[in-house]
């Protein structure tokens, strides 16, 4: 008995500390990203307890929302990066981007998108197509079948952000998710600008 309550505290004590080291990784790297931003003499503005909660909430709340939003989807052969192509080529003008404006959308590199799109051009769910008058374009385009994927996994996939976020925070919560996000964003918009 002892040795099992002695197992058990020892593998909460593991899983705490594996909790401390990923806290602490995340605070470094964004000391190092803030440290690369604005060099200064000044010292750095360790978080308190209570904003260290919130930083610590968000990161391992986002990490499970991940989770979960890809669960919703994996019954149809879909990742959470698949579905946000499929978006974004089903908003776009003709169903179809140019692949950089596309790589930007996504916040990925050339080649990430590259690697992103080859396994739905080889399901058939985007095709890639040479643009007729500058040879220097090439477009993502959204297939029939791209389009069928969509709007089988899109009923899932709203169901799913309503069950796991809109849902519990109520009217008010998202009126709230949506202006405190939305401040994020544009101080994010205005550091890249500046």
């Amino acid at each position: 008995f002892l040795r099992g309550v002695r197992g058990a505290r020892s593998s909460l004590r593991t899983q705490r500390y594996q909790s401390y080291l990923r806290s602490q990784l995340f605070l470094v790297a964004t000391l190092r990203y803030a440290d690369g931003m604005t060099r200064s003499d000044t010292p750095p503005r360790w978080l308190t307890a209570a904003e260290q909660e919130a930083w610590r909430t968000f990161v391992f709340t986002r990490n499970d929302l991940d989770l979960v939003l890809s669960a919703d989807l994996a019954p149809y052969g879909l990742t959470t990066g698949d579905y946000e192509v499929l978006v974004w080529l089903s908003e776009a003008e003709e169903s179809r981007m140019r692949m950089c404006d596309l790589a930007e959308a996504l916040q990925l590199s050339p080649s990430g998108l590259t690697r992103r799109l080859d396994g739905m051009v080889k399901a058939g769910l985007v095709e890639r197509a040479s643009c007729a008058s500058d040879r220097r374009v090439m477009w993502a385009v959204l297939t029939p079948a791209g389009w069928d994927k969509m709007r089988d996994a899109a009923p899932a996939h709203v169901a799913g952000v309503r069950r796991h976020i809109l849902d519990p925070l109520g009217p008010e919560g998202v009126r709230q998710l949506g202006e405190l996000f939305g401040r994020i964003r544009q101080h994010l918009h205005n550091t890249k600008d500046s």
